[in-house]
Protein backbone atom coordinates (compact mmCIF):
# COMPACT_ATOMS: atom_id res chain seq x y z
CA UNK A 1 0.00 0.00 0.00
CA UNK A 2 1.32 3.58 -0.68
CA UNK A 3 1.48 5.54 2.49
CA UNK A 4 1.36 9.06 3.28
CA UNK A 5 1.48 11.17 6.81
CA UNK A 6 -2.27 11.55 7.32
CA UNK A 7 -3.44 15.21 8.32
CA UNK A 8 -6.52 16.41 9.85
CA UNK A 9 -9.32 17.45 7.57
CA UNK A 10 -10.97 20.50 9.13
CA UNK A 11 -12.95 22.89 6.62
CA UNK A 12 -15.83 21.63 4.60
CA UNK A 13 -15.31 20.51 0.89
CA UNK A 14 -17.17 21.06 -2.00
CA UNK A 15 -17.79 18.97 -4.87
CA UNK A 16 -16.87 19.33 -8.28
CA UNK A 17 -19.62 21.44 -10.22
CA UNK A 18 -20.95 20.19 -13.65
CA UNK A 19 -19.13 23.27 -15.55
CA UNK A 20 -15.87 21.83 -14.07
CA UNK A 21 -16.30 18.59 -16.62
CA UNK A 22 -18.13 20.36 -19.18
CA UNK A 23 -14.70 21.82 -20.32
CA UNK A 24 -11.80 20.76 -22.47
CA UNK A 25 -10.64 17.29 -21.21
CA UNK A 26 -7.33 17.74 -20.95
CA UNK A 27 -8.35 20.75 -18.75
CA UNK A 28 -10.09 18.32 -16.30
CA UNK A 29 -7.33 15.71 -16.39
CA UNK A 30 -4.56 18.45 -15.26
CA UNK A 31 -6.99 19.79 -12.86
CA UNK A 32 -8.12 16.96 -11.22
CA UNK A 33 -4.92 16.37 -10.08
CA UNK A 34 -5.00 16.97 -6.33
CA UNK A 35 -8.93 16.52 -5.82
CA UNK A 36 -10.51 13.93 -3.87
CA UNK A 37 -12.67 11.17 -4.97
CA UNK A 38 -14.72 9.75 -2.71
CA UNK A 39 -17.40 6.36 -2.49
CA UNK A 40 -19.77 6.58 0.37
CA UNK A 41 -20.45 2.63 0.80
CA UNK A 42 -22.97 1.65 3.51
CA UNK A 43 -22.06 4.36 5.77
CA UNK A 44 -18.60 4.40 5.31
CA UNK A 45 -16.47 6.56 3.25
CA UNK A 46 -13.46 5.81 1.10
CA UNK A 47 -11.28 8.96 0.25
CA UNK A 48 -8.17 9.21 -2.15
CA UNK A 49 -6.30 11.74 -3.52
CA UNK A 50 -5.87 12.01 -7.44
CA UNK A 51 -2.94 11.77 -8.15
CA UNK A 52 -2.75 9.96 -11.87
CA UNK A 53 -5.32 10.68 -14.97
CA UNK A 54 -5.23 9.85 -18.33
CA UNK A 55 -7.32 11.79 -21.31
CA UNK A 56 -8.96 9.99 -23.96
CA UNK A 57 -10.39 12.71 -26.40
CA UNK A 58 -12.81 10.73 -28.77
CA UNK A 59 -14.03 9.70 -31.29
CA UNK A 60 -10.64 10.93 -33.27
CA UNK A 61 -8.56 9.55 -30.58
CA UNK A 62 -8.15 5.74 -31.97
CA UNK A 63 -6.68 5.01 -28.04
CA UNK A 64 -10.58 5.82 -26.51
CA UNK A 65 -13.61 3.59 -26.39
CA UNK A 66 -15.85 5.09 -28.60
CA UNK A 67 -13.43 5.76 -31.48
CA UNK A 68 -15.39 2.85 -32.92
CA UNK A 69 -18.84 5.10 -32.60
CA UNK A 70 -21.53 4.44 -29.69
CA UNK A 71 -22.33 0.93 -27.77
CA UNK A 72 -23.56 0.00 -24.83
CA UNK A 73 -20.54 -0.35 -23.23
CA UNK A 74 -19.10 2.78 -23.84
CA UNK A 75 -23.00 5.03 -23.85
CA UNK A 76 -21.81 6.92 -21.11
CA UNK A 77 -18.87 8.35 -21.94
CA UNK A 78 -21.39 10.48 -24.60
CA UNK A 79 -22.70 12.29 -21.74
CA UNK A 80 -24.33 14.07 -19.78
CA UNK A 81 -20.82 15.54 -18.57
CA UNK A 82 -20.01 14.48 -14.61
CA UNK A 83 -20.71 10.84 -14.80
CA UNK A 84 -18.48 7.93 -14.17
CA UNK A 85 -17.99 5.25 -16.80
CA UNK A 86 -16.54 2.17 -15.26
CA UNK A 87 -15.65 -0.27 -17.49
CA UNK A 88 -13.99 -4.00 -17.07
CA UNK A 89 -10.44 -5.10 -18.47
CA UNK A 90 -9.25 -8.15 -18.59
CA UNK A 91 -12.44 -9.76 -17.30
CA UNK A 92 -10.73 -8.88 -13.91
CA UNK A 93 -10.07 -4.99 -13.15
CA UNK A 94 -12.69 -2.49 -13.03
CA UNK A 95 -11.35 1.36 -14.22
CA UNK A 96 -12.95 4.66 -13.47
CA UNK A 97 -13.02 7.50 -15.92
CA UNK A 98 -15.03 10.97 -15.79
CA UNK A 99 -16.72 11.98 -18.20
CA UNK A 100 -16.20 15.42 -19.60
CA UNK A 101 -17.28 18.09 -22.54
CA UNK A 102 -20.78 18.52 -23.35
CA UNK A 103 -23.77 15.45 -24.10
CA UNK A 104 -22.74 14.18 -27.84
CA UNK A 105 -18.99 14.59 -27.69
CA UNK A 106 -17.82 11.21 -26.02
CA UNK A 107 -14.34 12.12 -23.97
CA UNK A 108 -13.45 10.87 -20.70
CA UNK A 109 -10.62 10.91 -18.00
CA UNK A 110 -9.22 7.50 -16.66
CA UNK A 111 -8.31 7.72 -13.01
CA UNK A 112 -5.11 5.69 -12.40
CA UNK A 113 -3.68 6.67 -9.02
CA UNK A 114 -4.49 8.01 -5.64
CA UNK A 115 -2.98 8.78 -2.51
CA UNK A 116 -5.39 7.19 0.36
CA UNK A 117 -7.01 9.97 2.59
CA UNK A 118 -9.80 8.34 4.64
CA UNK A 119 -10.84 4.74 4.43
CA UNK A 120 -8.41 3.07 2.30
CA UNK A 121 -6.63 0.07 2.85
CA UNK A 122 -5.13 -1.49 0.02
CA UNK A 123 -3.07 -0.19 -3.16
CA UNK A 124 -4.10 2.62 -5.42
CA UNK A 125 -1.27 2.68 -7.70
CA UNK A 126 -3.10 1.81 -11.35
CA UNK A 127 -6.43 2.03 -12.51
CA UNK A 128 -7.77 -1.68 -11.26
CA UNK A 129 -6.03 -1.19 -7.90
CA UNK A 130 -7.77 1.96 -7.60
CA UNK A 131 -11.07 0.83 -8.19
CA UNK A 132 -10.67 -2.30 -5.93
CA UNK A 133 -9.30 0.29 -3.12
CA UNK A 134 -12.70 1.92 -3.58
CA UNK A 135 -14.55 -0.38 -4.08
CA UNK A 136 -15.65 1.02 -7.39
CA UNK A 137 -17.40 -1.58 -9.47
CA UNK A 138 -19.71 -1.85 -12.56
CA UNK A 139 -23.16 -1.25 -10.43
CA UNK A 140 -21.41 2.44 -10.39
CA UNK A 141 -21.48 2.93 -14.12
CA UNK A 142 -23.43 5.82 -15.06
CA UNK A 143 -23.66 7.84 -11.33
CA UNK A 144 -24.13 11.12 -11.25
CA UNK A 145 -20.46 12.63 -9.77
CA UNK A 146 -22.43 14.96 -8.26
CA UNK A 147 -24.82 12.73 -5.85
CA UNK A 148 -24.58 10.97 -3.04
CA UNK A 149 -22.66 7.56 -3.94
CA UNK A 150 -19.72 8.93 -5.77
CA UNK A 151 -18.20 12.35 -6.25
CA UNK A 152 -15.14 14.19 -6.62
CA UNK A 153 -14.58 17.17 -4.00
CA UNK A 154 -11.81 19.82 -3.54
CA UNK A 155 -9.57 19.36 -1.09
CA UNK A 156 -10.49 20.12 2.72
CA UNK A 157 -7.73 22.28 3.08
CA UNK A 158 -5.28 24.07 1.15
CA UNK A 159 -2.65 21.46 -0.66
CA UNK A 160 0.69 22.48 -0.96
CA UNK A 161 2.09 23.18 -4.48
CA UNK A 162 3.03 20.41 -6.60
CA UNK A 163 4.96 19.36 -9.47
CA UNK A 164 2.35 18.07 -12.42
CA UNK A 165 4.49 16.54 -15.18
CA UNK A 166 2.69 14.70 -18.45
CA UNK A 167 4.00 12.23 -21.01
CA UNK A 168 1.71 9.28 -22.79
CA UNK A 169 -0.39 6.97 -21.75
CA UNK A 170 0.13 3.68 -20.70
CA UNK A 171 -0.93 0.25 -22.54
CA UNK A 172 -1.99 2.24 -25.79
CA UNK A 173 0.39 1.13 -28.68
CA UNK A 174 -2.48 -0.25 -30.75
CA UNK A 175 -3.29 3.40 -31.46
CA UNK A 176 -0.66 4.07 -33.55
CA UNK A 177 -0.01 7.98 -33.91
CA UNK A 178 -2.08 8.58 -30.88
CA UNK A 179 -0.32 6.74 -28.08
CA UNK A 180 2.15 9.36 -28.64
CA UNK A 181 0.06 11.80 -27.29
CA UNK A 182 1.17 13.10 -24.22
CA UNK A 183 -2.09 13.03 -22.15
CA UNK A 184 -1.38 11.65 -19.05
CA UNK A 185 -0.67 13.79 -16.06
CA UNK A 186 1.03 12.80 -12.72
CA UNK A 187 2.24 14.14 -9.69
CA UNK A 188 5.58 14.21 -9.95
CA UNK A 189 6.97 13.71 -6.71
CA UNK A 190 4.54 11.00 -5.64
CA UNK A 191 5.40 7.69 -4.67
CA UNK A 192 1.23 6.33 -5.20
CA UNK A 193 1.46 7.03 -9.13
CA UNK A 194 1.52 3.69 -11.08
CA UNK A 195 4.81 3.99 -12.96
CA UNK A 196 6.83 4.54 -8.90
CA UNK A 197 9.04 2.19 -8.25
CA UNK A 198 9.21 -0.26 -4.99
CA UNK A 199 11.76 2.16 -3.30
CA UNK A 200 9.68 5.07 -3.59
CA UNK A 201 7.56 3.30 -1.92
CA UNK A 202 9.15 1.57 0.63
CA UNK A 203 10.75 5.04 1.33
CA UNK A 204 7.41 6.35 1.70
CA UNK A 205 6.25 4.22 4.20
CA UNK A 206 9.11 4.67 6.09
CA UNK A 207 8.47 8.26 6.24
CA UNK A 208 5.17 7.62 7.32
CA UNK A 209 6.55 5.71 10.19
CA UNK A 210 8.84 8.51 11.17
CA UNK A 211 5.86 11.02 11.37
CA UNK A 212 4.50 8.06 13.98
CA UNK A 213 1.62 7.46 11.95
CA UNK A 214 0.80 3.53 12.05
Amino acid sequence: MCLYPRHALTNAPSKLTRDFYARSTLIVARQLIGMHLVHRLGGLRHVGRILETEAYLGPKDLAAHSARGKTSRNAVMFGPPGHAYVYLIYGFWNCVNVVTREAGVPQAVLLRALEPVEGIDDKTWGPGLLCRAMHIDRTLNGVDLRGQRLWIERPPEPQSRQRIARSTRVGVDYSGEWAQRLWRFFAVDSPCVSTASAAARRRALLDRVDFGVK
